[in-house]
């Protein structure tokens, strides 16, 4: 019998995962991305001898990739070095106190504390409700659904009342905690979902077990080190890849994907490739207007326009010519004005932040293989609006800003003189890299009604043999949702090829 083969374009973990899944089912899986290095947004890049991290390297939700890599007879521990990071990382607020993370509830409980006196019991019983929210949230996103009358059974709409979805974070952390900074701690992750404690549901309230029930990981040699040992899996069960080869439209006859055309580099000339089963790793909004015809595409554009997009971000790639001693691995500098930093970032009249919150990345601090001896290699996020434009002005007016907020909380100078190279990536870069649309660094954010069920299928209504795996699609964003999202899409495959 033949080999269905399958196409996977554009990469990043929802891609590389289904790769792996998809040839131990048996098929000949081919994957295309457009640029220079396999991992998307998980990629790195060199200049001169600077080498960088192009992604945050949190490895959170480790039962997640464990449980992956279990489901293909593997031990993450076999193809990641990994260490537990202590503290998980570090919070600088604007009146220089520094609140440690650690792994450890109990030891986090004193923290608290001292934040809000008498505040402990509640510290426990909230994220013991976190963590019975985290399972049942769990259960939801490991299984495929074609409509909400699947999803709203008697049984499922039980559970799914115990998750706080119909109010907001915000509201839901005010009703435990008076302090403003025990507040923001327990709404910050909603930055890593790209979006506002004030939009998105209570549910996201189980991303507190996985910060203080769970450990915060680092894979050393960055997180491009699971690219490289997926990428080794790949090898393992025949999957081939080619970089420099974008996709360039999705030729459909007869209700299914027959031929695609991409730029092949080897010849360096476009060429089309025939494929059974096509899987989009792209950002949706992008793949299906640019790669099918309008008659073809599941959502119109009246759906995408009412949708809320993520937000972008501001980011310095920075090598810095000394130690910086103050820095954990993982820093966060909260915004003064919470509800005024996410306006600008969401609400109608978009703007770079004022006052905006800021996150460092300092591997060095974990790896010294990053780094030489009495150097850095930093990593400085902040997020930003979608679809603005930033002037050569405008970015080096806020990079000073940014790096004049990090010596007000945390008393780190970085100086012209102390910066051996820099590189700057926003929204524009979002979109040219990643072909993002807005320039979004992870496409929906998380409101209640782009959540789950709500977001997009993985499977499209229009074309038999096209499957969407990722970020895009449900259940949400983060790299352990989408190695879950790879899962469901070969579900979707093996059960109808076979």
């Amino acid at each position: 019998m033949t080999k269905k083969t399958c196409a996977i374009i554009w990469s990043w973990f929802g891609w590389l995962a289904s790769a792996i899944l998809l040839a131990k089912q048996g098929r000949d899986v081919d994957v295309y991305e457009k640029n220079e290095c396999l991992g998307w947004r998980a990629s790195v890049f060199e200049a001169e001898w600077f080498r960088f991290d192009m992604w945050p390297s949190w490895y959170l939700m480790p039962d997640v990739f464990a449980s992956f890599f279990e489901s293909i007879g593997e031990k993450v521990e076999d193809h990641l070095d990994l260490v537990k990071l202590d503290p998980s990382y570090r919070i600088f607020f604007d009146d220089w106190e520094i609140v440690d993370i650690h792994w450890d509830k109990h030891r986090d409980r004193e923290a608290f504390e001292k934040l809000e006196p008498w505040s402990k019991d509640t510290f426990f019983d909230y994220i013991d409700k976190s963590e019975y929210q985290y399972h049942i949230g769990m259960d939801f996103c490991r299984k495929n659904y074609d409509s909400l009358l699947d999803f709203f059974s008697r049984k499922v709409a039980k559970e799914w009342m115990k998750l706080q979805v119909f109010t907001s974070m915000w509201k839901y952390v005010r009703r435990y905690f008076s302090s403003e900074k025990i507040q923001k701690i327990l709404q910050y992750p909603l930055v890593f979902l790209w979006t506002s404690p004030y939009d998105a549901p209570a549910l996201y309230n189980i991303m507190s077990h996985v910060d203080f029930n769970m450990w915060v990981f680092y894979p050393q040699w960055w997180i491009y080190a699971l690219v490289q040992a997926l990428v080794k899996l790949w090898k393992q069960y025949g999957v081939r890849y080619h970089t420099h080869t974008p996709v360039d439209k999705l030729h459909v006859e007869n209700g299914q994907i027959q031929s695609f055309t991409l730029w092949w580099n080897g010849d360096s000339a476009w060429q089309k490739k025939e494929a059974d089963i096509v899987v989009c790793n792209a950002d949706q909004a992008r793949a299906e207007t640019t790669l099918l015809d309008l008659q073809r595409q599941t959502y119109p554009t009246s759906y995408r326009e009412k949708k809320m997009f993520a937000p972008s971000g501001f980011i310095l790639y920075l090598w810095i010519d000394k130690p910086l001693p103050e820095l954990s691995h993982h820093n966060l500098l909260f915004s003064k004005d919470w509800e005024k930093n996410f306006d600008e970032i969401f609400g109608k009249n978009k703007q770079l932040p004022d006052d905006p919150s800021i996150y460092i990345c300092n591997p060095s601090k974990t790896d010294p293989s990053v780094a030489p001896d009495g150097k850095e290699n930093i990593f400085v996020l902040v997020p930003t609006p979608n679809g603005i434009t930033i002037t050569p002005q405008q970015e080096e007016e806020y990079t000073k800003k940014v790096l004049r907020l990090v010596q007000d909380y945390t008393k780190v100078s970085i100086e012209q003189k102390d910066i051996l190279y820099k590189r700057l990536f926003h929204v524009k870069d979002f979109a040219e890299r990643y072909n993002a649309r807005n320039g979004t660094a992870l496409w929906l954010s998380h409101s209640l009604m782009q959540t789950a069920v709500f977001r997009p299928n993985n499977i499209s209504k229009k074309v038999k043999n096209l499957f969407y795996v990722g970020h895009n699609t449900n259940p949400w964003i983060g790299m352990p949702m989408v190695m879950i999202s790879a899962q469901l899409v070969a579900e979707r495959i093996k059960k109808r090829f076979g």
